[in-house]
């Protein structure tokens, strides 16, 4: 009889697409059923996932989701979040679990102190590091993310007859880790071919001022577009250009020549462009020894120095 496997990440979209390689790797080589466990706002990015048999979600409380977690008798969990709610569910079904290591001293010491103790591993090896007693290999195909065929066709349809584009994600989480527009210009003056915009409404305001002054450079889809259309859009382009961001890991998926600027978080914390070595390599570009950075592992909504020279500064 198959294994049946629990496995959890809550947030963010960045995150939940960087487990896509545990899941088809444990369904895969273990020939498990995989069940998967996030936040409702999220359950979307993994809905067409053909590796998951099964989704469940929760809005606040582990309460909401735990009877029907225990009915379905797992045999083991995998925390690929490792907080404290992850911790209530492993607790309350009472099961064998593997997690990872965060790193959270070593990315303390290096975002506060600037001392270096990092290992040059990415997330995903991590995760991989953290299931080994399962028996799992990485594969080496690198990320995945499905969408429905019908986003892809409303992808297509907006692309229309556009048979080379580049892409400029202007939105982010965090102020911190959005491409400035006097960054935006630069890259949309240096590109070959139409840039196409994409982000929320929260970058609309940015959006509309390179749409305005590049009407002819530049196609603008801020806010207009659902996340699964803007990950169709993405797998048709040429290059992706984007801060630290969840559609930097979508285009990794996709296998796309991605141009990543970073401004308070760095690579070296592990959470750059995942793709395997057939695919193009990623370009980082960021203004190095700049002693504010990293400023944090996640991001802020303001610059704390007030200068933003970790973005402002870099060159293309």
């Amino acid at each position: 009889m198959p294994k049946k496997v629990l496995i959890i990440r809550f947030s963010s979209i960045g995150d939940i697409v960087l487990t896509t390689p545990i899941i088809r790797c444990i369904s895969e080589q273990l020939g498990a059923e995989v069940h998967f466990l996030t936040k409702t706002k999220f359950k979307s990015i993994q809905q067409h996932n053909p590796y998951i048999t099964k989704l469940f979600s929760l809005k606040k409380d582990v309460s909401e989701v735990i009877e029907d977690l225990k009915a379905e008798q797992y045999d083991y969990i995998v925390d690929l979040h490792k907080n404290l709610r992850t911790q209530e569910v492993k607790l309350k079904l009472g099961i064998k679990s593997y997690t990872f290591n965060k790193l959270n001293i070593q990315k303390w010491l290096k975002v506060n102190l600037k001392i270096d103790r990092l290992p040059d591993t990415h997330i995903v090896d991590r995760y991989f590091e953290g299931v080994k007693a399962l028996n799992i290999t990485n594969d080496g195909r690198g990320l995945d993310y499905f969408i429905a065929p019908s986003d892809q066709e409303e992808a297509d349809a907006i692309i229309g007859d556009l048979r080379q584009y580049n892409i400029l994600v202007l939105g982010a989480n965090y102020f911190t880790k959005r491409i400035p527009t006097s960054l935006s210009e630069k890259i949309i003056l240096n590109s070959q071919t139409p840039i196409i915009l994409l982000g929320g409404k929260d970058v609309q305001k940015e959006a509309n001022k390179l749409a305005k002054l590049y009407p002819q450079e530049t196609i603008n889809l801020v806010g207009k577009t659902s996340l699964a259309v803007s990950a169709g859009i993405i797998r048709r382009s040429n290059a992706v250009h984007t801060g630290d961001t969840g559609l930097m890991h979508i285009a990794a998926a996709y296998k796309r020549k991605i141009h990543t600027y970073w401004g308070s978080t760095i690579p070296e914390l592990g959470m750059y462009a995942y793709l395997p070595l057939t695919a193009p390599q990623n370009e980082n570009h960021e203004v190095l020894n700049l002693k504010c950075r990293p400023c944090s592992k996640l991001g802020y909504d303001k610059c704390p120095k007030g200068h933003f020279r970790c973005m402002l500064d870099i060159k293309i």
